[in-house]
């Protein structure tokens, strides 16, 4: 009986070992994986960085296009607005003599 207790415990003794081992391991490889991941996260923040001026730039000029098409649409429409109130001015004289 004593012999098969001694037996379980180096074969338990042997197996801890092991996994304590293998979790070594993963957990050296699993640091390597982060770096190199944190490497990737760090490149892609610099480049992202660097489009955020591309993207103010397009955003700035969209705007100033914006207020130029406004502009325009105002500026024609007040156009027609006055064409249209001279015709009507027009008829109404006619109608009026």
């Amino acid at each position: 009986m004593n012999s098969t207790a001694e037996t379980f415990f180096i074969i338990m003794c042997v197996l801890g070992s092991i996994l304590l081992i293998a979790l070594i391991i993963f957990v050296i490889r699993m640091m390597k994986t982060l770096s190199k991941v944190d490497k990737t996260i760090d490149d892609i923040n610099e480049k992202s960085a660097k489009l955020n001026g591309v993207f103010d730039l397009v955003d700035k000029s969209a705007d100033v296009l914006n207020t130029v098409s406004d502009t325009a649409v105002n500026y024609v429409t007040s156009w027609f607005t006055r064409l249209i109130n001279r015709r009507r001015e027009k008829k109404g004289e006619d109608i009026d003599e």
